[in-house]
């Protein structure tokens, strides 16, 4: 006979006690499926949630549940709401194992006419609960995939054109909010690159690429947020500037850069130009700014702008930090931010 599993919860967030219990299951049965709940709990996305199961756990079977019973309670009542709907679910399907390590495993594996296989339910193997970890991800990091953990952190991407005060006010916030943040890969790059002021076209695929890769590797230190300056975009516009084109690569990774991060502020260049040897002139500035901003227009990102002395910016910051929510509708509630 088959050995079908089956595992259900909100996974807010997956941690390494639910993937403890699905790597058990899929050592012990032919195929696991795991039923995920939406939840008002957590702001992540129920189909976020379970693309971690999925990319994580190829082999299992994920099942987003839209409408399932909200909540878990051994009242009577709910218990049957819960069996109906995941008979309801499994369409004649025959579970024979069902995985939890709660107190609802009992009255579903009896609903199902499975094994009712309870896995560390004394969280002995692994002592976390997701109730922690949305009180303090940033604690309790270790028992969170990277792949979790990255969406746990609000990425937040400074742009404009060449001295308008990115660097600074990227690692000025840094410090503020205690968390990490990710400088400009490219000016590292040009500068230990360049010859006669130039690079290569081919270069500024891997300013890009290493770019996100110095983010991701922030990431993984961030609390609540990331402060990244500039981006693939911005990248891109350099290479435009430089060459009148763009590779390939460049462009389809600044295309993924309008999804990649949260909230994108734009520096204004309403502050003194700081005329360094790698930078082309205050006219030059100018103008670079109007093409950066008409890009986001074309690209359609809503962005932020900051103008003034540090602190004002980093006041607005505050202010927008303060009230935004991941995966709300920022903008749409609060359209007297927008550029």
């Amino acid at each position: 006979m088959k050995k079908l599993g089956l595992t259900l919860g909100k996974f807010a967030p997956l941690h390494k006690g639910h993937q403890y219990m699905i790597e058990t299951a899929l050592q012990e049965v032919d195929e696991l499926i795991v039923v995920i709940y939406d939840t008002t709990v957590s702001p992540v996305p129920l189909q976020v949630r379970a693309n971690w199961i999925r990319r994580l756990y190829p082999a299992a079977r994920v099942i987003e549940a839209w409408d399932g019973p909200d909540g878990y309670s051994d009242d009577r009542e709910h218990e049957i709401r819960e069996e109906q709907y995941i008979l309801g679910l499994l369409q004649g399907e025959q579970v024979t194992h069902f995985y939890s390590s709660e107190f609802y495993g009992k009255h579903m594996s009896i609903a199902l006419g499975a094994i009712d296989r309870r896995v560390d339910d004394a969280r002995q193997q692994v002592p976390i609960s997701a109730t922690m970890i949305r009180s303090n991800p940033y604690q309790y990091r270790d028992y969170v995939d990277e792949l979790v953990y990255r969406d746990l952190i609000t990425k937040v991407v400074f742009v404009g054109a060449m001295s308008t005060g990115k660097s600074t006010i990227t690692e000025a916030l840094a410090r503020r909010y205690r968390t990490a943040y990710a400088s400009e890969y490219g000016r590292d790059y040009w500068a230990e690159h360049q010859v006669d002021r130039r690079i290569s076209l081919a270069a500024f695929n891997e300013i890009a690429v290493g770019h996100i890769e110095r983010e991701e590797q922030a990431l993984l230190e961030a609390d609540r947020y990331l402060f990244a300056d500039t981006n693939a975009i911005t990248t891109y516009m350099y290479a435009l500037d430089y060459h009148g084109q763009a590779p390939e690569l460049l462009k389809r990774l600044a295309l993924e850069n309008a999804q990649r991060y949260d909230l994108f502020f734009l520096c204004d260049d309403d502050i003194p130009y700081d005329d360094t040897w790698d930078r082309s002139g205050d006219q030059k500035r100018h103008v670079f700014q109007k093409q950066i901003i008409a890009d986001l227009k074309e690209r359609r990102i809503p962005y932020i702008t900051l103008k003034g002395t540090l602190e004002e910016r980093m006041r607005k910051v505050d202010e927008v930090l303060a009230r935004f929510r991941p995966y709300s509708n920022f903008f749409g509630e609060l359209q007297c931010y927008t550029g």
